[in-house]
């Protein structure tokens, strides 16, 4: 493992009783409910861990109501207030598909004490594309998703009490999306990151939300992470993971490296392993560590 700040030896010490307890909320009625296609309550031995909501989001941006899953701690009762996680998945997979990679992520809400969000990003890259105008992801989830949640649940509405961060695509759009609003996000985080585009001018939809590389190449850099470094105020946490044998291993690298050369804080882990569910099951613990400890930190006293 590589590490450039210490911060996650203390968090892999609590790997095995993370268990976080809220704050007291002030003593306000809670919102009203959004309306849910689909409401559950995960069942661990016929104990109820947390409650699972398939919700429907209006989006002015993209014209329509998009979707999400949120998922509430068990101790959620009206009464608490919760920091936030926005969990982004990857190319080509539904925003459901966070609840295949991990099964227990329910238990892993109620066990960290905090509400986790899966937004629907279909392929977006979850940018707004210059050449797509109904493909606009960065401006729903910034100025729709957030607020929306904020308004109907439990949430400690201010950015040390959120926090973004996903896989491949969702590792991009993470980044993407702290960077460019750090007034509304206090930390992010990236697994198996496709941090820079530009190697890849072909691959996975790009083209549509960018256009020909051979008429855009300049889009393909300023849609990138790596390139948004400058933008970076201090106070924004950062962690970046990226298994060895990752097609995407150098350019997490290339970025680890120009952090330190710019002396930016962040995180950056480094294990054997490839670009697959194995590496991104394991990976999402090391995340749900560091944002609870930043979050348990940054809480008010």
């Amino acid at each position: 493992m590589i590490h450039a700040r210490p911060l996650l030896l203390t968090l892999l010490s609590l790997l095995a009783t993370a268990s976080l307890s809220s704050r007291s909320a002030a003593e306000q009625a809670p919102a009203e409910p959004p309306a849910t296609n689909a409401t559950c309550a995960q069942r661990i031995g016929g104990v109820r861990s947390s409650i699972i909501l398939d919700i429907s989001v209006p989006s002015a941006c993209l014209e329509r109501t998009n979707k999400a899953l949120v998922i509430l701690p068990e101790s959620y009762d009206g009464r608490e207030t919760y920091p936030t996680l926005y969990l982004l998945h990857g190319h080509d997979m539904p925003y459901t598909d966070w609840l295949r990679l991990r099964p227990d992520l329910a238990q892993l809400a109620t066990a960290h004490g905090m509400i986790i969000v899966c937004p629907d990003g279909a392929n977006s890259w979850y940018i707004d594309s210059p050449e797509d105008p109904t493909s606009r992801y960065e401006t729903f989830i910034a100025q729709n998703l957030v607020p929306f949640i904020d308004h109907h649940f439990r949430t400690r509405p201010e950015k040390t009490a959120r926090a973004i961060t996903g896989l491949s695509m969702g590792g991009h759009g993470a980044l993407w999306l702290a960077i460019r609003h750090q007034d509304t996000f206090g930390a992010c985080g990236a697994m198996s990151g496709a941090v820079n585009l530009s190697p890849f001018p072909n691959r996975w939809g790009l083209q549509k939300l960018l256009g020909d590389a051979s008429e855009h190449a300049d889009r393909l850099a300023q849609y990138s992470v790596s390139n948004q470094l400058e933008h970076i105020r201090p106070g924004l946490a950062l962690l970046i993971d990226c298994g060895s044998e990752d097609f995407f291993y150098e350019v997490n690298t290339q970025l680890h490296r120009a952090l330190l050369e710019r002396r930016i804080p962040h995180d950056f882990i480094s294990r054997p392993g490839a670009h697959n569910g194995a590496y991104w099951r394991n990976a999402l613990l090391y995340q749900l560590l560091y944002f609870a400890e930043y979050f348990r930190t940054h809480a008010a006293p």
